[in-house]
């Protein structure tokens, strides 16, 4: 398969390093920045001049066959991107957040579908080793009745940070904490809750970032449709560096706490009906090379799988739309000063601009 990537910023690597795993043929990239590019290839030891480099991604889909193509530009962007490729054709592994507006979301989706194009999202922390464990124990009915979960994004970002890219923390290009650095844990919650969302209650705040346009800390309550009942940390005001990422699940016969810095490693594993499996997850960890974790390389390996085998990714476009819906009904419930009912209709990251 011929591979494209457009976006060679921050988590560039992350993909150059999941496409060369998974033995697809990277045929060119595409920067707004050359030096991105060539920096990214220098990294991985390439010969640069075998790699079409590209300013345009327009120029690049026009003049290449690729069979997938990985969207890592700055989130304001995603949606624009990806519905050109779904028109061509092409196969993609979107960044998070999919998109940035409900109406965005389900374009991708309805094009996708038209066109029989696979669409997968990287929430890749789905592919955890840690989150497959809860998942395996979730699905086989080990928690009895769920009670509550919880999930607490406690990271740190200076202006250093905001500083490398000027469209960071702005509402039209990539929204605040919730969004950009808090979207993964939100995507594991929903997706570990049964999804089916009743209402969103938030409340979010610029307190230590007066430099950027959006949130740096927020909170909510959310209601599933089930009775069940889940809260949502998200900041990057811990000082001086990342605390943790942690995801609690809460069920009559079983607790577990996901933790390490990007839900890597199990911190708490108890059920009633113990058996020497749990005993070895409760001192269950995985390295990881960066915060992104392993993930990726998987997000590549299903959707290749996906397109030989003509099935739905493990992580479609539905699930990359449901954890926007979240942060985007939070960010609503935050401007409206009330709580949100779900689903979401017509809301936008930039509805918030002017909200701090």
């Amino acid at each position: 398969m011929k591979y494209v990537l457009i976006g060679c910023g921050r988590i560039a690597g992350s993909h150059i390093r999941a496409a060369l795993d998974n033995d697809i043929e990277i045929t060119a990239v595409c920067d707004i920045l050359p030096e991105n590019m060539q920096i990214l290839l220098e990294n991985f030891n390439f010969n640069t001049s075998e790699i079409k480099k590209y300013t345009d991604y327009k120029k690049l889909l026009d003049e290449n066959k690729a069979d997938i193509a990985a969207i890592a530009t700055d989130s304001g962007v995603h949606a624009e991107i990806a519905l050109y490729c779904i028109d061509r054709g092409i196969n993609l592994i979107i960044e998070k957040p999919m998109a940035m507006s409900i109406e965005d979301a389900e374009k991708i989706i309805n094009l996708s579908e038209k066109k029989g194009v696979k669409v997968t999202v990287c929430h890749q922390n789905r592919f955890n080793t840690a989150v497959q464990k809860m998942r395996a124990a979730l699905e086989g009915g080990r928690f009895g009745k769920i009670s509550h979960g919880a999930v607490n994004i406690r990271w740190s970002r200076d202006k250093n940070y905001y500083d490398q890219a000027d469209w960071r923390g702005k509402w039209a290009q990539d929204g605040g904490t919730l969004m950009n650095q808090c979207i993964h844990g939100l995507d594991l919650l929903r997706w570990m809750m049964n999804d089916e969302i009743d209402t969103v209650y938030g409340v979010t705040n610029r307190r230590l970032h007066d430099y950027i346009e959006a949130e740096d800390i927020g909170v909510a309550v959310v209601k599933f449709k089930n009775g069940s009942v889940a809260t949502i940390e998200g900041t990057v005001n811990v000082y001086p560096r990342n605390l943790e990422e942690t995801l609690y699940l809460f069920g009559e016969r079983g607790t577990v706490k996901i933790g390490g810095e990007s839900a890597n490693a199990v911190d708490i594993w108890d059920f009633a009906d113990e058996n020497d499996i749990d005993k070895a997850n409760k001192k269950f960890s995985e390295s990881t090379v960066n915060i992104y974790g392993n993930g990726h390389i998987s997000v590549y390996a299903d959707i290749i799988e996906a397109i030989k085998n003509d099935r739905q990714p493990y992580i479609d476009a539905y699930a990359g739309k449901d954890a926007v819906e979240l942060v985007l009904a939070i960010y609503k419930s935050q401007k409206e000063r009330r709580a949100v009912t779900l689903p979401l209709e017509n809301f936008a990251s930039i509805d918030m601009t002017g909200e701090f």
